[in-house]
């Protein structure tokens, strides 16, 4: 029987919704290129990473780049995104999270942060949390896109916790499965039809206690 000792939380659709920022970020690139960007068509860049995203719009688009050409157009997108998520603000911190991530410290539970993201500590430092997390672990510490379980097994190593003793928070079904890779416990946070890999899904943070925790 393991015991829980650590929450690593994933960043996007966890802590905070940067989604949209995305969305508004890519669709302005396809815009310039000639092309739209659907709501459907955005679903399918969540979680996937920023070259592979430029690679599926191109696609889409029926456009052919140059890699040169191509990473000038992911810097640029990201460039945006980055001037988005500049001016967020504490108010953008999903009902429940910070409450949550204070009552697992308080409860003497290491808490880290886990996310692909490149940009996750400017994020955190906008909306004022940073200091409520033991590690940080983001795309600018690992290489490796989940399933693998790079970002949560390097969250747990910084922690100097066992992964069987960790609980990870993620929506998305590769954040799942990139936890259950690494012998970690999962909750997922979103719809238990999506997400029937995880071990317990709630539909946030908000819906989220110690008390649930403990029986994992």
């Amino acid at each position: 029987m393991s015991i829980i000792k650590a929450c690593i939380f994933d960043l996007d659709g966890v802590i905070v919704d940067t989604a949209v920022y995305h969305y508004k970020a890519w669709k302005r690139l396809a815009n310039e290129l000639g092309f739209d960007l659907t709501v459907d068509e955005n679903e399918k860049l969540k979680g996937v990473s920023r070259m592979r995203s430029l690679e599926l719009m191109l696609q889409w688009g029926g456009i052919t780049k140059t890699p040169e050409e191509q990473e000038a157009l992911a810097a640029k997108k990201n460039a945006w995104y980055v001037e988005m998520i500049s001016h967020m603000t504490p108010d953008e911190i999903l009902p429940g999270a910070k409450e949550f991530v204070i009552a697992c410290r308080e409860a003497g539970l290491k808490t880290a942060l886990g996310s692909a993201s490149k940009n996750s500590g400017t994020i955190l430092d906008k909306v004022g949390i940073t200091g409520l997390f033991d590690a940080i672990i983001d795309g600018n510490k690992v290489s490796k896109p989940k399933p693998d379980p790079e970002v949560f097994l390097v969250a747990a190593e910084e922690l100097n916790i066992a992964p069987a003793d960790c609980v990870v928070f993620e929506d998305a079904i590769a954040g799942v499965e990139a936890a259950k890779n690494g012998g970690m416990k999962a909750v997922g946070i979103g719809s238990p039809e999506v997400l029937n890999e995880a071990d317990l899904v709630v539909s946030g943070l908000d819906k989220m206690s110690l008390e649930k925790l403990y029986t994992l």
